[in-house]
């Protein structure tokens, strides 16, 4: 091939390479700046500490979105989206381009994670559900309760109580112990704004003690419209200094001895949570009661009743003497249980 052959050839060569590779970063331009092709208007993607960019390619096209692994694989270590990529779950929305993806996954940008804690738990209750969430870090795991309490700065001396039932967002891999101070705080808050607009009335010495009363009157109210009225049965009954004989309060007592039956035998076995045998509030709360029990404990219904007893559909008949209340037991769970 003469010189003059050869440079023309060698030219068309390189035109046609430069053609081709126009055409490719064009190709590859409309690929990234496209939207993503989803079978779904919406997904999540839960990507692990440590997945690499195929992984999560891989976890993409499982969720029903049109990724090219390779070409994935190429620009999410092109970009290092993926060499600091932050754990948790990503939303992925239908017109989301591949570079709002690759952008969204190098700035880490997760879904919040939440946690709720529910009316009437335990904090027993509550340390289960924050060892069972796995996107938490469990620093509390291994401390006790007393250790808890003072890694969140409170100054009481049991948890019970403590903790305010809500729903609680947080980054994956925050700490356990930063919820709990949240909950702990918000807890305390609603008891401030609760007993500053108390009926001043009523005999209770200390916001601790409408703590007390407002976990006992959590655990026994079965109609949220009948908190204020059971509340009102309790202070009518520590006015007089007449025992609560509350059941929660013996159930709380026997920890995990209570096998789901209640016995005679533990309504006459005296301890500091019997609220048959001994006068006045438990030392301690017995759950985690609500904003609204708070409320109810703090401003209860005026009712001269003394008395209440479940009529087996989440209701209560209330009863201002003990004749009356015999007679709402005998129709309601005696006569019920005999047929």
């Amino acid at each position: 091939m003469s010189s003059p052959s050869r440079l023309r050839w060698i030219s068309g060569v390189i035109v046609l390479l430069l053609l081709v590779g126009a055409v490719a970063v064009v190709v590859a331009w409309r690929w990234y700046d496209n939207a993503l092709p989803m079978t779904v208007d919406r997904t999540e993607v839960r990507i692990a500490p440590g997945t690499s960019a195929r992984g999560v390619a891989r976890q993409l096209r499982e969720s029903g979105i049109g990724v090219n692994e390779d070409l994935f694989v190429a620009v999410a270590r092109a970009t290092e989206a993926t060499s600091s990529l932050r754990a948790g779950r990503y939303e992925i929305k239908r017109g989301m381009t591949m570079h709002q993806l690759i952008d969204k996954l190098r700035r880490g940008e997760v879904l919040r994670e939440r946690l709720t804690v529910v009316e009437g738990w335990t904090f027993r209750d509550l340390r289960a559900a924050l060892s069972a969430q796995t996107d938490l870090r469990h620093d509390s795991a291994k401390l006790g309760d007393s250790e808890i309490l003072k890694a969140i700065g409170a100054s009481e001396s049991h948890p019970e109580g403590l903790f305010a039932p809500d729903t609680y967002l947080f980054d994956p891999g925050s700490s356990d112990i930063e919820l709990l101070r949240a909950a702990y705080r918000a807890q305390t808050e609603r008891l401030q704004q609760a007993w500053a607009q108390r009926d001043v009335t009523l005999p209770l010495k200390t916001p601790y003690d409408a703590l007390i009363l407002a976990s006992i009157v959590e655990k026994e109210t079965g109609q949220s419209s009948e908190r204020g009225l059971i509340a009102g049965v309790f202070i009518n009954r520590l006015r007089i200094g007449m025992r609560l004989q509350t059941d929660p309060t013996i159930i709380y007592g026997l920890g995990d001895k209570f096998d789901g039956n209640l016995r005679k035998r533990d309504l006459l076995a005296d301890g500091p949570y019997n609220s048959y045998t001994r006068a006045g509030l438990p030392p301690t709360p017995i759950a985690l009661p609500g904003r609204a029990a708070l409320q109810a404990a703090l401003s209860p219904a005026a009712t001269r009743a003394l008395y209440f007893v479940a009529r087996g559909d989440g209701t209560s008949s209330f009863s201002d003497n003990l004749a009356d209340h015999n007679r709402a037991v005998l129709k309601y769970q005696i006569a019920p249980a005999g047929r």
